[in-house]
Order: C-alpha cells, then structure tokens, then sequence
C-alpha cells in the first residue's frame, strides 16, 4: 500500500517510549503521576521491565497501524475501493495523481494525532480514572501524554513519506 511507510510505523511506535521517557521522568510529571497512581519508587522499580517496555511497543505499534487511516486522508479513498489499486475506477486514479500528496505533512499529522488524543484518549482515560477513583491530576497527566505522544506519532505517519 503505498500509504503505509513500515519504518515511519516503527520510528512513530518507538516515539512513544521516548515522549514516556521525558513525560513519566521525575523533573517533569513522573512524581506527580506517581502521588496520583498511588504508586512508590518501589513499586515503579519493581516491575518486569523487560516485559513492561516490550509489550508497550507492542501497544504503541498497534496504534501507529490504526493512526494512517486518521491522519492520511488519502486512506479514506484508498478503503472506498478496497485497498487494491489494481481494481480501481480511473476517477481513483485522477484523484491520486491530483491529491496523492496534499495534507501529507508533519505538521497536518500532528494536528490529527492530536485531535485523536483530545477525542478519543482523553474520554477513555477519563471514564476509567472516574470509575478507579482517580484525580483530575490523573486523568490530565496521562491523557497530556497520549495526546503529545499521538501528536508526534501522527506527524511521523503523516509526513514522513
């Protein structure tokens, strides 16, 4: 498919620890998030690490699958026809050659992944924090991640080409 880009889905997936790294970093949100979890150093140093960062690459690559279908619009087009250009109508083809490009910048990408942060991480994390009991500090800490981190995810997959 000539949308998906295999090393921009793995540059936008890794983004994802690094934007952890920074966000859960003691000087930034890391001890606030921490009071709000309810968690120790203890805790927090106590787990599988191996198997904690491995299957949140795992989660973060699975979203930067889901991502190109939000943040390319061309994707939209591409569905419509069964994602096989070979079975296309020409008016596919004319559309291609005059819009294959357009809105394929990081920037438009980001705007998207943000908005996809803001309309659909948010609400989620949101519903659960309130049903777990958590603050409002909560739910801001970790939705501010996944709404940065699916900023910078969005402005790979989009305009990375």
């Amino acid at each position: 498919m000539e949308f998906l880009n295999p090393i921009a889905m793995l540059a936008a997936a890794a983004s994802a620890l690094i934007v952890g790294f920074i966000w859960y970093n003691p000087k930034v949100f890391g001890n606030a998030w921490m009071k709000a979890a309810g968690m120790t150093d203890e805790q927090v140093k106590g787990g599988n690490m191996l198997k904690i960062f491995g299957l949140a690459l795992l989660f973060a690559f699975l979203l930067a699958t889901a991502l190109p279908g939000i943040v390319i619009h061309q994707m939209g087009a591409f569905s419509l026809m069964g994602g096989d250009p070979s079975i296309a109508e020409p008016s596919y083809t004319a559309l291609m050659a005059d819009y294959s490009g357009a809105f394929r910048t990081f920037k438009h990408g980001a705007l998207h992944g943000v908005l996809t942060g803001v309309f659909i991480a948010l609400p989620i994390i949101g519903t659960n924090a309130l049903f777990e009991r958590k603050s409002a500090k909560y739910i801001f800490i970790n939705s501010g991640y996944w709404i940065v981190t699916l900023g910078v995810m969005g402005a790979i997959i989009c305009g990375w080409k």
